[in-house]
């Protein structure tokens, strides 16, 4: 490693084809910190990070271009408070598809993508296929989009419904 920080090979530690798996990009000490610092605040500049890593900023600038093009930082975000958008309550909704209706789970979760109530939305393997996360402006709103969406859907099932009462975070992917 030289004085900046960069590895002479910094490059070719991060490339991934599109036919590899991501488990295959080797991350050093330096690049979890700096994931570890953007996750915490993705809008820090680069000053910021180098200042904080230790590093020349065109190293930091570097990393950080490669993490990108490697697929490692897959985009940066915004986390909207969803009060402010005016829907103060979020469920989790439990979806069990229909045994044979197996062959639509990816219809069915691109449906789910288009829809405005949707936060985010996990594919699961175990006694139900779907985890929806999904906010609204109320009880009323919220039986509606089950309704609308997805009890009426021939390949659901059944549903589960939990209110949040508190959503928190965890640390950064264990960083």
């Amino acid at each position: 490693m030289g004085e900046t920080g960069q590895s002479p090979h910094c490059e070719e530690r991060y490339k991934v084809s599109d036919s590899q798996k991501l488990q295959q990009v080797t991350l050093d000490e330096v690049d979890q910190k700096l994931l570890g610092l953007l996750s915490n605040n993705s809008r820090r500049t680069n000053q910021s990070l180098s200042e904080a890593l230790g590093l020349a900023p065109t190293t930091c600038l570097a990393r950080l271009k490669a993490l990108k093009e490697s697929g490692v930082i897959k985009r940066f975000t915004v986390e909207v408070a969803p009060e402010a958008m005016g829907l103060p309550l979020q469920a989790l909704v439990s979806v069990r598809l229909r045994p044979g209706a197996r062959h639509l789970m990816n219809a069915f979760g691109n449906e789910l993508r288009d829809l405005p109530e949707i936060k985010q939305f996990f594919v699961l393997g175990g006694a139900d296929d779907f985890l929806i996360h999904i906010t609204a402006r109320n009880t009323e709103h919220i039986r509606q989009f089950v309704l609308d969406h997805l009890s009426s859907n021939p390949a659901v099932a059944g549903t589960q419904t939990n209110l949040v009462f508190e959503h928190g975070h965890g640390t950064a992917l264990g960083l």
